[in-house]
């Protein structure tokens, strides 16, 4: 018998077939939003937007909505990025970078990222867009949206640049 606080199962026994449907069920329960990080054509930025009202008022946030019930996340994220800024499909191709799931506010938010076509630039009226550099503290929750998330999506981003963006490693300018 296992001791108080203890596990007595294995980190593959939490993936077991049973315990992915639940997973899946309660994921079909929850609200679905998206998170898109649009980088430069140069990658030297990224696209931020002012929050103009709640949640997160005031605060920088990267663009993105709510995934409509039935709605594929993709374009999902696509939708939202166009009605944001303008961006439409013809101007980035997006990946799927990751997803956060918050079981106590029953939602999930799935992270797409991009690199922006040359010469489009992004026009909205939600919320204030703007170009963000890479030398500030995006894990600051006094500037940033999100609870620090802005940040470790950008060292996500960071961590995995030559899979997600068609450079050499010394074009990114997050890793030098």
């Amino acid at each position: 018998m296992a001791s108080e606080g203890k596990r007595t199962n294995s980190p593959a026994d939490c993936l077991s077939v049973e315990n992915l449907k639940v997973i899946y069920e309660n994921r079909c329960n929850m609200q679905g939003y998206n998170c898109i990080m649009v980088y430069s054509h140069d990658t030297k930025r990224i696209l931020m937007c002012r929050r103009k009202k709640d949640p997160y008022k005031g605060l920088s946030n990267l663009v993105g909505g709510k995934i409509e019930p039935g709605e594929d996340g993709c374009d999902a994220a696509y939708r939202e990025l166009f009605e944001e800024t303008g961006i439409s499909g013809d101007d980035i191709e997006l990946k799927h970078l990751m997803d956060f799931t918050y079981y106590f506010q029953k939602c999930y938010v799935e992270i797409y990222v991009g690199r922006l076509a040359p010469g489009v630039v992004p026009k909205g009226d939600e919320n204030e867009l703007y170009w963000s550099d890479f030398d500030h503290d995006f894990f600051d929750m006094a500037l940033y949206a999100g609870e620090g998330n802005i940040g470790h999506m950008i060292e996500q981003v960071r961590l995995y640049w030559d899979d997600i963006f068609d450079l050499e490693s010394t074009d990114s300018p997050v890793l030098n």
